[in-house]
C-alpha cells in the first residue's frame, strides 16, 4: 500500500497544483489584511505616471476602499480578456477597471451598484454648429457627423441621427483632427475623449449635452457566492457619494486636465 501511494504521490501533487483557487471571501479577505485588486491600462482609469508607477482613477477608488476597510491595497494590472478568468480563479478579491455592467458579465461576476458613468458622447465645433439649438438640428443631410469604424458610437450615430451624413474614420485621431479643422459638425465617441477634445480646444470644440447620449453604468465586480461582499460595496459606493468623494475624484480624472501633470514625464 505504501508503494502505491508513494508512486501515486507525483500525480496527486500535480492535481492539487493545477486546481484553480477559489476566490476568497469577506472575512478571509479582512483576516488576512490584503485586499487584492484588478485593475486594466486605460487612461484615465488607470495608467502609468513619470515613474512607472501605478495612477488614475481606479488606482484612487482601489487605494481608498482599501484604506477604509482598513487593508492593504495589492493592485494587480491584468489584460481586458484576462480580468474576468483572474477573478473567477481567484487571483484577485476585486474589479475595478472601469467594468460595464453587462448581462453575459452578469453571468460570471456579480456587481456591486454603479460607482462611475461612462457612455458615448458628442463634441460638436462651435463654428460649424452656432446656430444649432438642440440634437435634431444635426439631424440633417447637411450635417456631417464623425465615428470610429466598428464602434459603438457608428450603431449610435446611424439610430438618433440617421439623416445626417455618417463620415467613419479609422482611429479616433483622425476624427479628432476633423471635428478641429472644422471637417464635421460632430464627433460620437466614448467618454472622455469628448470631454477631453473640449478641454483641449475650448475655442473649437464644445460639448453640449452634459450627460452621455449612450450611458453605461461601471461598477465593481467580485466572485460568485458571497453576497456580503457585494453589500459592503454597495455601502462605501453609498458612502463614499454622500461625502463627495467620489463625485470629486470623478471631476479630478474625467472633467479636468489637472492630473497630466502628475503623471507626463518631467
Amino acid at each position: 500500500m505504501q508503494r502505491v501511494l508513494r508512486s501515486l504521490a507525483p500525480l496527486l501533487f500535480a492535481l492539487a497544483c493545477a486546481a484553480p483557487a477559489e476566490a476568497r471571501p469577506l472575512q478571509q479577505v479582512l483576516n488576512e489584511g490584503t485586499l487584492r485588486v484588478g485593475v486594466a491600462l486605460s487612461t484615465p482609469w488607470t495608467l502609468r505616471d513619470a515613474d512607472g508607477e501605478l495612477a488614475g482613477f481606479e488606482v484612487d477608488v482601489a487605494r481608498k476602499l482599501a484604506e477604509d476597510m482598513e487593508l492593504e491595497a495589492d493592485i494587480r494590472v491584468y489584460e481586458w480578456d484576462r480580468i474576468i478568468l483572474a477573478l473567477e480563479a481567484g487571483e484577485i478579491d476585486v474589479i475595478a477597471a472601469g467594468l460595464a455592467v453587462t448581462l453575459d458579465r452578469a453571468l460570471h461576476v456579480n456587481f456591486s451598484d454603479p460607482y462611475a458613468v461612462g457612455g458615448v458622447a458628442l463634441a460638436t465645433n462651435l463654428v460649424n454648429t452656432s446656430n444649432v439649438q438642440e440634437l435634431q438640428d444635426l439631424n440633417t443631410g447637411t450635417r456631417k457627423i464623425g465615428a470610429v469604424e466598428g464602434s459603438v458610437a457608428t450603431a449610435l450615430a446611424e439610430r438618433i441621427l440617421p439623416r445626417a451624413e455618417l463620415v467613419v474614420f479609422e482611429n479616433v485621431e483622425l476624427a479628432r483632427n476633423a471635428l478641429v479643422a472644422g471637417e464635421l459638425d460632430g464627433f460620437l465617441e466614448e467618454e472622455p475623449v469628448p470631454t477631453f477634445l473640449a478641454l483641449e480646444n475650448p475655442a473649437m470644440v464644445d460639448v453640449p449635452i452634459a450627460r452621455p447620449l449612450l450611458e453605461t453604468p461601471t461598477a465593481f465586480a467580485v466572485a460568485k457566492g458571497d453576497p456580503d461582499f457585494v453589500f459592503l460595496l454597495n455601502a462605501w459606493i453609498e458612502a463614499r457619494n454622500a461625502d463627495t468623494w467620489l463625485p470629486t475624484t470623478t471631476n479630478y480624472w474625467f472633467r479636468s486636465l489637472a492630473w497630466r501633470n502628475r503623471v507626463e514625464s518631467r
